[in-house]
């Protein structure tokens, strides 16, 4: 390599050795250049940060240099030659915070991100005497942003960043803009006060204050305006961050429309069970799971009861003495506490004024306000069972001397005692003789697919069979013409399909 003489002579000079001796002491890594691109010398830090213990393998002049190091900037842009930050320091270039990635030759990702800085030495004719690069491995640095960056995108909560200096947002990630609608560039290009995220919110002033002094802003709700013109309910805070040495603050969001739209739909579901709860003609009262103590009644319950809603709300079931016996109130109770709900049990209520009648009481567990009770119904049955108990007595009365009636007047009387299908006035013999077969298979169960196989007819002529029979004994369901034949002592089973003389419709075809 040829050095001219004047550079020889600064390289031994004592001012050069000190020179060393100050710079090889440096956490910053320095190399020196000569203006002829020969590297001169570099400290322990710059070697280091570049993977190697001696000068010569940084390369001896700034093409060695590019050849065994391959630089790129941090949008992946690969650097061409004349861009190498070693070139435009020889090129004369002053610079300061050039930031690249490194890589040793030959490996496809960098090991380390350096910030490099140019200063030029000058002679007394102030022509470059020693070309310098100083160099900082920020590679920690940009490691931490890049995680930063890579939680902030993935994380599904609703964020952005603005800068503190100016308000203006310098990230966003995919949470905020599906949570509101915003487009990313749009987002990008407004700052805090263009798109309020303390729009509305409970402490406004207080957030206001907090990030003009870059303090964190406490918790707070908020109502952003959208791009559709519609507002959404929010929680947002803020945490002040520092991103590239410049302050920002960090604001995060929690969505509270699902909240609220639950909110507003249980609202309106407890509107409409009290207006049905209050209008309802059945008595229907809700008690407290816990203790049977009585929260509510309807008016239907305080004309069944004679018990206004001030004397009976507030006191357990069993202490207004609303059951006829203490035994019937300790086994309901026990079957609502086991979490067994009733179904139209007769009961006998005793009212407000010491009279009892019977009754139906079915329950329903329910969430009430986020309270487990229980919703009773109650019907008075008192005028149906007495009418029933009447009816009975009187039945039972008449058969006891029967002589006098027809075999039909007491089928009928037997009928009313043990209900059963209504028959008519017709008889059997008013049946042909494929109605009463057709009518044998019905008592035995089978449908009318079934019954054209065994008949060996078609579908179509069972149901005109099966329509005929209903019109003529006055019924309209299978299970009641079996009644009615089972009624005449007519059951299907001593009747054989095969006796009857009537052509099957392939025979009737041949």
């Amino acid at each position: 390599m040829t050095v001219a003489p004047a550079l020889k002579s600064l390289r031994d000079s004592a001012d050069l050795r000190h020179l060393r001796q100050i710079i090889a002491g440096l956490d910053e890594g320095v190399i020196l250049v000569d203006p002829d691109q020969s590297i001169l010398w570099a400290n322990e830090a710059a070697l280091g940060m570049h993977g190697v213990d001696a000068i010569e393998a940084l390369g001896a002049t700034v093409d060695d240099y590019r050849q065994r190091f391959q630089l790129r900037y941090r949008n992946n842009h690969r650097l061409r030659g004349a861009d190498y930050p070693i070139e435009r320091v020889v090129a004369g270039e002053a610079f300061s915070e050039v930031v690249v990635e490194v890589a040793v030759a030959g490996e496809a990702e960098p090991r380390w991100v350096h910030q490099v800085r140019s200063l030029v030495l000058t002679n007394a004719e102030d022509e470059p005497e020693c070309l310098v690069l100083v160099i900082q491995d920020v590679s920690a640095r940009f490691e931490a942003e890049d995680r930063f960056e890579q939680s902030f995108n993935a994380n599904p909560a609703p964020a952005v960043i603005c800068r503190l200096n100016d308000l203006r947002f310098v990230k966003v990630n995919q949470g905020f803009l599906d949570m509101t609608g915003h487009d990313r560039d749009t987002v990008l290009a407004k700052t805090v006060y263009d798109i309020d995220v303390l729009a509305r919110a409970e402490k406004r002033d207080l957030g206001k204050e907090r990030l003009a002094e870059g303090r964190t802003i406490p918790q707070m709700e908020a109502e952003l305006d959208l791009p559709t013109g519609e507002t959404k309910l929010v929680i947002v805070a803020g945490q002040p961050i520092d991103m590239g040495d410049q302050p920002c603050m960090l604001f995060t969001f929690a969505d509270l429309e699902p909240r609220r739209k639950a909110e507003n739909a249980l609202r309106q579901s407890e509107e409409r069970f009290t207006r049905t709860f209050s209008l309802a003609p059945v008595a229907l009262a809700i008690g407290a799971l816990d203790g049977h103590r009585l929260c509510d009644v309807n008016a239907a319950f305080t004309a069944l009861t004679g018990y206004a809603a001030d004397e009976i709300i507030g006191r357990p079931l069993g202490e207004v003495g609303l059951w006829e016996t203490p035994a019937l109130q300790h086994a309901l109770e026990g079957e609502i506490d086991a979490g067994h709900a009733l179904r139209d049990r007769e009961v006998r209520i005793r009212l407000k004024d010491g009279a009892v009648i019977d009754g139906i009481v079915s329950t329903e567990p329910i969430l009430l306000r986020d309270e487990a009770c229980v919703l009773w119904a109650m019907r008075d049955i008192s005028t149906r069972k007495a009418s029933e108990r009447e009816l009975v007595g009187a039945i039972e009365a008449v058969m006891k001397d029967t002589s006098w009636l027809s075999r039909s007047i007491m089928e009928k009387l037997a009928r009313i005692r043990a209900p059963q299908a209504e028959p008519s006035g017709v008889g059997l013999d008013e049946l042909t003789q494929r109605e009463r077969e057709v009518l044998a298979l019905i008592c035995r169960g089978l449908d009318d697919k079934s019954i054209a196989r065994t008949l060996d007819l078609s579908g179509n002529t069972v149901r005109n069979h099966v329509a005929r029979i209903y019109a003529k004994i006055g019924v309209n369901r299978r299970n009641a013409a079996a009644a009615w034949a089972r009624a005449r002592g007519f059951d299907g089973d001593s009747m054989s399909t095969s006796s009857t003389n009537e052509p099957s419709e392939r025979e009737v075809a041949a």
